[in-house]
């Protein structure tokens, strides 16, 4: 099929309501997602040694992080498809899906065919007793068999919230975890496959998960007639586009990667106590990120779409909204640890030396959403403008300024040196985001300048 002719430009219409339609959903999906490693461990626990539940925990780190880097495409994709949607090009909707599931089947591919070197890395960059390393070797030998679903799961989230449709997100992950759990508790508890059993669910909860998203991909494509063919997935203009995009974020990603690292790294350089005292402290850290998440995420889809449409007004209303219920939500949650802090660390250590630690250092925690609802609402915009160049550039800059803070702030104040060389990565990553703000909307609205520029001063 050629592509066809762009559609009338798409209807539409921010509201306080629409923000949270796109941000509730996606909150719940944020928060269900740790339940695939709680429920793991929890059916691994029950089996009698205790090396199954090491084995699981490290294997399933490795995932992560190996995952982590294809995270453009969920990104990438979200911006792509909320433009298209906004120009009422559904042809483009249909390809930017195409492409983004090429780039996943591609990719997962050359995981699966890479296993042995990767498993070699990164086995070699963690260290584990013997019993362990075994048994996380069988899981990553299955798991990495549904690479291509798992990352076009990410393509498709991208796809469908670039959408607005954020509850089919959240179906797609309920049916994730949900399945993963039955699978689970089925194969470990009731075949003794032990790790091999947690792996294999895993992998066909993922397979799953893929098929379902692209059938109901296929019948949200029917309805606005989007069916690309590979003339319109394979359109150099477009593909060159996707690529760019995708390998930005990507560099984006892997820069934020290496800065959380380097703060792990460094927790641990500062003894056994400290590490864990800020491993507590990241879980609420990484908790709270699942909220905030849901305003950036709707601010992708809604300002994608506006700048697809051309419509500033809305583009305004996507920006102000969003952050809005981003900010209060940011200070909500800031607050509440504050007060809540010191019995939620006693709900995660028994031991007396992190929990005082772990309070000593409760503030920094607290304050991090509070600062980084700045950076984590522009990374929504721009993403949805797809200026990913900026992205990938103010991360490059804000790395280097987080380890030049930790280089002298470390030192001299230890623990809390490292807590504000975080915050300082935060404010640097909304302070040159924001510098860059204006001529994303002077490039998205070009009308608007020239009239501008032609006002006499």
């Amino acid at each position: 099929m050629t592509a066809t002719p762009k559609a009338a430009q798409a209807s539409i219409n921010v509201t306080h309501t629409s923000v949270l339609a796109i941000a509730l959903p996606i909150i719940a999906s944020n928060v269900s997602t740790p339940l695939i490693g709680l429920v793991d461990t929890a059916v691994v626990g029950q089996l009698p040694a205790p090396h199954y539940i090491g084995a699981v925990a490290l294997s399933s780190t490795i995932f992560t992080f190996l995952y982590w880097a294809f995270g453009f495409l969920r990104m990438g994709t979200t911006g792509l498809t909320a433009q298209a949607d906004g120009a009422g090009d559904s042809v483009e909707v249909g390809a930017a899906l195409g492409r983004a599931l090429l780039i996943a089947a591609v990719a997962g591919s050359a995981l699966i065919l890479l296993q042995a070197p990767l498993s070699w890395f990164a086995f070699l960059m963690v260290e584990g007793s013997k019993a362990v390393e075994g048994e996380a070797h069988n899981y990553f030998a299955i798991r990495i068999w549904s690479a291509p679903a798992a990352l076009a799961n990410y393509a498709l989230l991208g796809w469908f919230i670039g959408l607005g449709r954020a509850r089919i997100a959240l179906l797609l992950q309920v049916l994730l975890n949900g399945l993963n759990a039955i699978l689970d508790a089925w194969f470990v508890l009731g075949l003794g496959w032990n790790v091999a059993g947690v792996a294999l669910g895993t992998v066909i909860a993922e397979i799953a998960a893929a098929v379902v998203g692209l059938v109901i991909a296929t019948r949200v494509l029917a309805r606005i007639g989007g069916f690309p063919d590979f003339t319109a997935v394979l359109a150099p203009e477009h593909l060159r586009r996707a690529i760019a995009v995708n390998t930005d974020i990507m560099i984006r990603t892997l820069c934020l990667l290496t800065a959380f690292t380097w703060f792990v790294f460094q927790s641990a350089a500062s003894g056994d106590v400290v590490l864990a005292a800020n491993a507590v402290l990241m879980q609420f850290v990484s908790f709270m990120a699942y909220f905030l998440d849901g305003f950036a995420f709707a601010a992708e889809s809604l300002v994608g779409r506006a700048i697809g449409a051309r419509n500033r007004s809305q583009f305004d209303a996507a920006v102000r909204l969003s952050s809005l219920w981003a900010g209060l939500i940011s200070l909500a949650l800031g607050t509440a640890l504050m007060l809540l802090g010191g019995t939620l660390i006693d709900l995660l250590t028994i031991s007396p030396d992190v929990r005082a630690a772990a309070r000593v250092y409760l503030h920094w925690a607290a304050l991090v959403p509070v600062v980084g609802v700045v950076c984590f609402q522009l990374d929504g915009i721009f993403i949805g403008a797809t200026r990913s160049v900026d992205m990938r550039n103010m991360a490059l800059i804000s790395l280097v300024v987080f380890m030049a803070a930790w280089a002298i702030l470390h030192p001299a104040f230890g623990n809390d040196g490292l807590w504000l060389a975080l915050i300082i990565l935060n404010v640097t990553r909304a302070i040159t985001l924001a510098a860059r703000y204006r001529s994303l909307v002077d490039d998205a609205f070009p009308v608007e300048r020239a009239a501008r520029q032609a006002i006499p001063s």
